[in-house]
Formats: structure tokens, sequence, C-alpha cells
């Protein structure tokens, strides 16, 4: 081809590169919610720094946090980035599903946004949350205060088993006033659900895994979020904190 020739083509591939340049960049709806954001479950001292980045990520877009965010806010272990919808903000699991969809809020209340398991969590752009309120203080005046019955068998049950393996066993779902409504089986640290499991919540948590650590029993799903759940009796487990719908496993015979 002579010069005389190329030179158009030339041009246009030069102005075609330039354009393209000028393109590059996040998504008008993702630079403005991209910055530091502070996820929080609600009902509790648990938080969290989010930082969403413009940039892609290997799903949607770049989701940075501190390794402590880990432990306070098991949620974020299934996150692998986030995106935003018009005006909602999604955290996206590591198959790019969102786990938490914020939707925009009503005045200037945060967003909100309630996870497969019934937790609900509230995401707040860094610097516009109050402070959380301070922990009281443990005085020896309150050590000696005896908790009543009630209390005693809900949140200060001493039996809590001492190893992983005198938790596993088979577990029955209770809701509410009904019981027996869908069946896990906690064996090495292996979850399986049941055949005829008639919860959707739980059969959409999916947990396929679990942990045993201090007094505590964690459930993990499949795409790696968590519930933790306290002994409240013998055999008996609830949602800590006890937010949302009603989640209390009890063990039952094979």
């Amino acid at each position: 081809m002579c010069l005389r020739r190329l030179l158009p083509v030339l041009g246009l591939a030069i102005w075609a590169g330039g354009a393209a340049a000028q393109d590059v960049g996040p998504p008008r709806d993702v630079a403005g919610a991209a910055g530091p954001w502070e996820l929080a479950l609600d009902g509790s001292f648990r938080r969290c720094g989010l930082m969403l980045a413009a940039e892609p990520g290997p799903v949607g877009q770049a989701l940075r946090f501190p390794a402590g965010c880990r432990r306070a806010l098991p949620v974020v272990n299934g996150l692998g980035g986030w995106r935003q919808e018009g005006d909602l903000i999604q955290l996206l699991d590591r198959e790019g599903q969102p786990v938490l969809a914020f939707a925009a809020p009503e005045g200037e209340s945060t967003r909100s946004a309630e996870s497969l398991s019934g937790e609900r969590y509230s995401l707040a752009q860094a610097g516009t949350r109050s402070a959380a309120p301070e922990a009281p203080l443990v005085t020896p005046a309150a050590l000696s205060i005896q908790p009543s019955a009630r209390e005693a068998s809900r949140d200060f049950w001493t039996g809590a088993p001492a190893t992983a393996a005198a938790v596993a066993g088979l577990y029955t779902l209770d809701r509410f006033v009904e019981k027996d409504v869908c069946r896990v089986r906690l064996v090495a640290e292996s979850a399986q659900v049941q055949e005829g499991c008639r919860d959707p919540g739980l059969a959409l948590f999916d947990p396929t895994a679990w942990h045993y650590e201090a007094g505590r029993l964690t459930l993990v799903a499949r795409r790696g979020h968590s519930v933790e759940l306290i002994p409240v009796g013998e055999g008996r487990w609830r949602r800590d904190p006890e937010i949302g719908t009603t989640f209390l496993l009890r063990r039952v015979e094979p």
C-alpha cells in the first residue's frame, strides 16, 4: 500500500486510540460511590471499614478491607467485589452474586440490607455515622448482681461443650412456634442440610461447614458468609446477636 493511502488509515487508528483512552475509567455511577465506607452489623458493636475502589476487581469493582474485618464481620470473608446499579450498592461474592444489596436511604439515614441468613447490616460513608456508644463499665457492684432466672437460661448458660466433638450431631431448626422445620447434621466440620427441609431461609443460606471455638458455634455457608450461635441450654443454640427472624438450633436424636 502506498504511503498516500496509508496515512488516512493511520490517522483513523490514532484518533480511535485517543478516543478509547478518554473512555478509560470507572462508570459514572461507580465513580460517585467509590471511596471509604463503613459496614456495621445492626444491634452490635461490630464494624468494618471498606474501601469501594473505582478500578475493576475479580468481580465488579475492587473491594478492600483490613484483615481484622474477617473476624469482626465474618460476612466479608466471602466477598470478592462490589457494583452499583442505579442507587443500589451491592457487595458481591467471588462468583459475582450479591451477598448484601444496599438501597439508597431515605433522608439522612444509612443504607440498610439483610443477609440471606437474616442478619441486618448498615452501610454508611466514612465519617457520616455517629460514634458507637461506649461499652458500659464493669464494676464490682455490677458483678455482684445476680442475673434473673430468664437471663441465666438465655445468656449466662455455663454448660457450653468443651470440644467440637461434643457439638457434632443432628440438629433441628426451630422458627417461632413452628418446630422442626429443617434438620442439619454437623459432622467432621461438614454441615449437611437433610432432605425434607421446609425452611427456605436455611436452604438459601445453604450451610456446608462449621467450626466451634470458645463457646461459639459458627455455621459457614457455601458462599462463605457465616452465622454465629451461642449455647442457651443443653443441646440448644441461638444466633448471636439475636436479630432478624428466630434462629434456634436444637439437638435431636437421629
